[in-house]
């Protein structure tokens, strides 16, 4: 997975996970809640991007 990141992907999810972390280091609750928003929108950046290429063929 990581070679398919590249180098600014894997940026991306370490300031991801850092930022959360510094979230949660305050409210653990809030923390939580950012989670879930995040793996429903990666969920439908997911779904999005396999129908687009769906329609090109891919």
């Amino acid at each position: 997975m990581l070679d398919k990141l590249g180098p600014t992907g894997l940026l991306g999810v370490l300031l991801l996970v850092a930022g959360i972390a510094v979230v949660a280091w305050n409210a653990p609750i809030v923390a939580a809640g950012l989670v879930l928003v995040l793996l429903g929108l990666g969920l439908v950046v997911r779904s999005a991007a396999k129908s687009v290429m769906g329609m090109f063929g891919f």
